[in-house]
């Protein structure tokens, strides 16, 4: 390694370190070593790799020192063809190591990268939707890229760079104590002006680095937003391009400015370094040859001792910013641990059951919720907030309670914010509840198999939401292997044939992010299609015709009719006109239910209900509005 790249090794380590400093704690170090222990074998082999090397690496100056003082002396020709020879065996030696040794780091590094993320992505999914609902993804998507390659760098380059560096450091001054004390040491003295400027330089340009990545960072968070459909169409809308280009450009403009002054500082410093190695080998060809004219030294001693000071400088260097790496890569892994050691709200029991066969009952039974305060949750990392928000916990849900037997179906209605998702969403368990208890088949969902609850509750909610993939792969999410035949049933009962039929790729066809390649309708009509695929013995529709015009929502009852014959269900609409069917009605306010009821004996009592039906309707007579 050369004195110039070694430089630009180090410039780089500084400036990419992890500034934050957290004391690492033996638990933390004890749960690195329980991931590294499966590939502990692999570490092993890496590490003697790494020694290998060093020892070639010292031995090729040597024998190029030997070479010159054969020459110089008259040796027989063979002795120099021999000791070329071994240098040519070495240096195809050190290569075969190097790509044997590449590419053990990358099975080392990768199968560390692939136990953190699949640790981390397990771990997430199991998180609760509150989790979600607070952190910010991109923070989230950061732990599993940034950090845990970070983390990785521990194993694949830190670990073996510190070993090699070391024996390659200690075999290089023993044999250059041995050639020349003197000259060892002078070579010695020049290390602080080679080091110290890396360092300072190095935190110069990482304040430079970090604010431009933050700026960059800035400008990807506002394409991100303005880039997806909706917000380019606010843009269209209320935005003004004019200001949106030069907010744009200004921060554009910034961060190019901090790339000139960093490519400036760079250039700056590594000519310096340069010149500092070239003084230094200045130093070894000067004074090594006055030794060797004066016939204290060998000539081969003098280029021995010029090879061997790269040698020297380059794992000293490394050394020296080698605790900047390690804690680097430590504390990537505790940003790692960080997210693991969040606890789920929502676990399943050891001891936990299926959902009992055939058509299933819903009840809650005197049923509190608050939603969970963000100290619960989320961490102010993830939210990217300095405080995580003290509010929380608040009752929204006082007392729930109601019963829908087998095959009924429970409709809830109310103002907005009444209550009636989060009860929706108490039922497939998103939520726990605070008190009471929520039955599936008068068995407590708490203690019910995650599995059995998937397959046995299915839900449409309000936005329809789909994943930038095909059709097919978006209706498989449901039933994964289910054919093409029961996927065509599923649109036809959800009445999508002739939409998919009229796409170029058919089933193939890519709905875009958040399926906005479809109309507002027929996406709602693709979640629909999804859940008459699944074939779940309860059914929550939390607005599910919410965006469909008049002739859409009627094909699509009359699809979810067939689909819900035999199926408990339970409906949430604001549109009264959509429950009317059901076969019992829950006015919900304030997080209690107030009426209960079908729809002519909520009209006859003239309660809440009759007044949010004169609010739709107007004030004609009720038998007009049946």
């Amino acid at each position: 390694m050369s004195m110039e790249t070694t430089a630009w090794s180090q410039l780089r380590t500084v400036m990419t370190a992890e500034p934050e400093r957290r004391p690492l704690t033996r638990a933390t170090l004890r749960r690195i070593a329980g991931f590294a222990r499966p590939h502990r074998a692999r570490i092993i082999r890496f590490v003697l790799l790494g020694m290998a090397t060093a020892l070639l690496a010292v031995a090729t100056p040597v024998l190029a020192g030997r070479v010159v003082d054969v020459i110089v002396s008259g040796g027989e020709e063979d002795t120099v063809v021999r000791l070329a020879l071994l240098i040519a065996l070495i240096a195809v030696a050190e290569a075969a190591l190097g790509v044997v040794s590449r590419r053990l780091s990358a099975v080392l590094g990768e199968g560390l990268i692939l136990d953190l993320r699949t640790a981390v992505f397990d771990h997430v999914q199991r998180m609760p939707v509150a989790f979600f609902t607070r952190t910010r993804t991109g923070a989230l998507v950061s732990r599993l890229n940034n950090d845990v390659i970070g983390a990785q760098r521990a194993f694949s380059n830190t670990l073996s760079g510190v070993v090699s560096n070391i024996v390659t450091l200690l075999l290089t001054l023993a044999v250059m104590l041995t050639l020349s004390w003197q000259i060892t040491l002078l070579a010695l003295a020049l290390l602080p002006v080679f080091v110290l400027p890396a360092r300072r330089m190095g935190h110069r340009m990482a304040r430079m680095q970090h604010e431009a990545a933050t700026l960059n960072a800035a400008m990807g968070t506002r394409m991100t937003e303005r880039f997806s459909a909706p917000g380019a169409t606010l843009v269209k809308l209320f935005g003004r391009p004019e200001e949106e280009s030069a907010q744009f450009a200004a921060r554009a403009r910034r961060v190019a400015e901090i790339g000139v002054r960093t490519a400036t500082a760079q250039a700056a410093f590594i000519t310096a370094l340069t010149l500092v190695s070239a003084l230094a080998l200045a130093l070894v060809y000067g004074l090594g040859g006055w030794f060797a004219l004066r016939g204290t030294l060998d000539a081969g001693a003098v280029v021995a001792l010029a090879l061997l000071l790269t040698r020297l400088y380059a794992p000293l260097t490394a050394l020296a910013g080698a605790r900047v790496e390690v804690m680097s890569a430590l504390v990537s892994f505790e940003r790692v641990f960080e997210v693991l050691d969040l606890r789920p709200l929502i676990e399943e029991k050891p001891d936990a059951r299926p959902v009992p066969d055939g058509p299933v009952s819903v009840e809650f039974d005197g049923v509190r919720f608050g939603y969970p305060s963000a100290d619960r949750v989320s961490l102010a990392s993830l939210e990217e907030v300095a405080t995580l928000d003290a509010r929380g916990g608040e009752e929204v849900l006082h007392g729930v309670s109601f019963r829908a037997r087998p095959g009924e179906t429970i409709a809830l209605v109310g103002s907005s914010g009444a209550g009636k998702s989060t009860i929706a969403q108490l039922l497939p368990r998103l939520y726990d509840t605070d008190g009471g208890a929520v039955r599936i088949g008068g068995v407590d969902v708490r203690d019910l198999t995650a599995g059995s609850l998937r397959d046995t509750v299915g839900m449409v909610t309000q936005d329809g939401h789909l994943f930038h993939d095909t059709i097919r792969a978006n209706l498989l999410m449901a039933r994964p292997g289910a054919d093409d035949a029961a996927l065509r049933e599923a649109l036809d009962r959800a009445r999508l044939t002739e939409v998919v039929r009229s796409l170029p790729d058919g089933l193939e066809t890519v709905v875009g992010e958040r399926g906005y390649r479809l109309s507002g309708g027929e996406r709602q009509r693709m979640t629909i299609a999804r859940l008459l695929l699944a074939r779940q013995r309860v059914v929550i529709l939390d607005e599910a015709t919410a965006h469909l015009d008049n002739t859409s929502e009627a094909a699509v009852q009359e699809a979810l009719g067939e689909a819900l014959a035999g199926r408990t269900a339970v409906v949430i609409a604001h549109r009264l006109s959509t429950v009317r069917a059901a076969d019992r009605i829950l006015v919900v306010e304030a997080g209690r239910i107030v009426e209960q009821g079908t729809h002519d004996q909520l009209l006859a009592a003239d309660g809440r209900y009759a007044e949010l039906h004169r609010t739709q309707f107007g004030h004609r007579r009720v038998e007009e509005a049946a």
